[in-house]
């Protein structure tokens, strides 16, 4: 009885101690698992914000994004706090937000943000969260007290842009890898950035009074951006992103086909009067539709299979970054109609005579062309966002509005009216969308872009639902 007595008192401490260690141990994961996840939602803001497109930080906005009030870092603190580790909440100040160079240099402090190596933190740069929760409730070892009851996590994450990181040293072998998003609407347009004439002299490019080849959207050779910067007003005076032009269908309106209006699609096509000087504007054409069951379809969506994919979230296998010939045009369909009675459900806009103001689709502030950074999107007052309970008007950080479009080699490209052509696509273009009219003209802000360069093959995809070209993934824990 007497050595009973004593095994007993070592077997309730041992099964003390287990119950101990489990209630640690799974606090650890909560822990691990709040971090992963404000890591992530961080890295998406950097996705979303456009700062990869400004690889040498020439617009100076990087601590907007990231400083230590920077739009990312209160996102990941936000994160962190509606995740309880321990059945507590973790205090503001156990939440460490840092960010460091996609090549991997030395982590800074959060007012620094801006002052990381800015060719380097341009490409692919990195969030890093690290949490700490003390004082957790344990049931037996609290008799020696909590001061050893503490639990910490650490998680990384990147927003990947494929572009010139063979450049920034980025890839050991100076060939990137290419991206691959997934849900890519089928508007493909040329590599032709609108705003930006080859030559001196003009505003525009192709049509009207100043005729001329555009300048690229990216550069063939390497992938990187042509006009890399952040730009407010929609001008883009400073850079591509931020951007305003109109999407214009590039097949005449009459027909099931699409018969060309232009060939090759090009910008700044003169509706109206070849001498006069056109709104800025880039032609797209119908991408080839994938074979796979279009998913997450509103109920307004009505119509074909393109329909569908403007709509829904599409999966096809024909956008192959940077593969020659591997993409497809589908010009058996015309867009026009299809595009404005699709893009209109999918933004849930009402009113496709108002191009001016929301009539139910989310907007930026300011309406069309951001007029401060970072870009701020506005929730419209469409059926769903009143149904998911936010009033109009609040700041979100994800719209339908936000859609990616394949960009293609104009150089190289034939395109025939009514046939499938192949085309070796070079990128991808995220835009907003501001506003649809009935012809499928579409007023767009630029996002972001992501050029293919010299790479192929395997491409980093996104998730299934991942619409962007700047994918964000989780660096550590493996």
């Amino acid at each position: 009885m007497i050595l009973v007595a004593f095994a007993m008192v070592a077997i309730i401490a041992m099964a003390a101690l287990s119950i101990d260690v489990v209630t640690l141990y799974l606090a650890r994961e909560e822990a691990q698992r709040s971090a992963d996840a404000a890591a992530l939602a961080a890295a998406r803001i950097l996705s979303v914000s456009g700062l990869t497109g400004d690889p040498s930080n020439s617009s100076g906005n990087w601590s907007a994004i990231c400083g230590s009030g920077g739009v990312a870092t209160q996102t990941a603190q936000a994160v962190v706090q509606q995740n309880a580790v321990g059945s507590a909440a973790i205090a503001a100040t156990s939440i460490t937000v840092t960010y460091s160079a996609g090549n991997g240099s030395t982590m800074t402090s959060n007012a620094d943000c801006s002052k990381l190596s800015s060719t380097a933190f341009g490409v692919n740069p990195l969030v890093t969260v690290q949490i700490q929760q003390s004082a957790l409730p344990t049931f037996f070892s609290r008799i020696w007290g909590n001061s050893g009851n503490t639990v910490s996590a650490t998680a990384t994450a990147e927003a990947f842009n494929s572009s010139d990181s063979g450049n920034s040293g980025n890839e050991s072998t100076g060939t990137i890898t290419p991206v691959q998003p997934r849900c890519v609407k089928p508007w493909a347009v040329p590599n032709q950035d609108p705003l930006y004439p080859a030559q001196s002299g003009g505003n525009y490019c192709n049509e009207g009074v100043v005729p001329g080849p555009c300048q690229p959207l990216v550069n063939l050779s390497d992938g990187s951006i042509h006009h890399p910067g952040i730009s407010t007003g929609g001008s883009g005076a400073t850079g591509i992103i931020g951007e305003t032009f109109w999407l214009v269908p590039d097949c005449h309106r009459a027909g099931g086909s699409c018969i060309l209006r232009k060939s090759p699609p090009q910008a700044n096509y003169a509706v109206v009067n070849p001498n006069v000087q056109p709104p800025a504007n880039l032609l797209y054409v119908p991408a080839e539709v994938g074979t796979t069951t279009v998913t997450a379809v509103p109920s307004c969506a009505t119509g074909n299979d393109f329909n569908q994919a403007i709509v829904g979230c599409d999966q096809p296998t024909n956008y192959s970054c940077g593969v020659q010939n591997a993409g497809t045009l589908d010009l058996t369909v015309n867009p026009d109609t299809s595009t404005a009675n699709a893009a209109a459900c999918l933004i849930h806009q009402t009113d496709t005579t108002n191009l001016t103001a929301s009539s139910g689709q989310d907007y930026l502030n300011t309406f069309g062309a951001p007029t401060a950074y970072p870009f701020q999107i506005l929730a419209g007052n469409s059926v769903p966002v009143v149904n998911a309970g936010l009033a109009a008007g609040t700041q979100v950080t994800s719209s339908p509005s936000i859609v990616s479009l394949p960009i293609y080699d104009n150089t190289t490209a034939t395109i025939t009216s009514n046939q499938i052509s192949n085309v070796t696509y070079v990128g991808f273009l995220q835009v907003f969308i501001n506003a649809i009219d009935s012809y499928g003209n579409m007023s767009v802000t630029v996002l972001n872009v992501s050029g293919c360069g010299n790479g192929g093959g395997q491409p980093v995809g996104t998730a299934v639902a991942g619409t962007s070209p700047v994918p964000t993934r989780l660096i550590t824990p493996p």
